[in-house]
């Protein structure tokens, strides 16, 4: 049996990602390490691993955020130290876009607009399109090549994208983003045959 918790990480912390990831993960039945939330980061990678494991059902959504640092701030810190722990398997990244004064870009297998389309551009902070090709621009970003996650996803300002994703709108694009990874993780198939197990 895989003992190792089901997580899903996030390039975003402030009070309106708080909100969404909070209201993201109770719809599709996870959970969200709201102690995560902070710009920047505040809980070190050992005290997310602890909240993590402590959890009492998968999949887990956990936030990260430099607040604009430049290189590899508290957040991105903290992210590898999640990601590199044995007892846990990254479903994915949900890479979020901002408009850093520092250059910091990533690559992502796929985007998603703020309509709600799926695109192999990268998306800038207000959920719009932009001209190049599986990459995007952010604060939180630097370390996410090197985790070598199986689907990284990237998207614009979450609760936010001209309110497209605000969370008394039900948050959809952060949601599709979510549910896409675990759709391409097998997660969710995992999760139904468990399901069917126990009738």
């Amino acid at each position: 049996m895989d003992a190792k918790r089901k997580v899903i990480l996030i390039t975003d912390g402030d009070e309106y990602a708080k909100r969404v990831v909070e209201l993201v993960a109770k719809e599709i039945g996870g959970r969200c390490i709201s102690m995560s939330y902070g710009n920047p980061s505040v809980h070190s990678g050992a005290q997310l691993v602890r909240m993590i494991k402590k959890a009492p059902y998968d999949p887990v959504l956990v936030m990260f955020d430099d607040s604009g640092i430049v290189g590899e701030g508290a957040g991105e810190t903290a992210m590898r130290y999640v990601a590199l722990d044995d007892g846990i398997e990254v479903l994915g990244i949900i890479a979020v876009a901002s408009r850093t004064r520092h250059a910091e870009w990533t690559r992502v297998d796929v985007s998603i607009d703020r309509e709600g389309n799926l695109t192999p551009q990268g998306v800038d902070k207000n959920g719009t399109a932009e001209f190049e090709l599986g990459r995007i621009t952010g604060d939180t970003v630097y370390c996410i090549d090197e985790l070598h996650a199986p689907l990284v996803v990237g998207i614009g300002d979450i609760g936010k994208m001209a309110s497209r994703d605000d969370y008394r709108k039900g948050a959809p694009i952060t949601r599709l983003a979510v549910e896409l990874i675990l759709e391409r993780s097998g997660y969710r198939e995992f999760g139904k045959r468990e399901q069917d197990q126990d009738l």
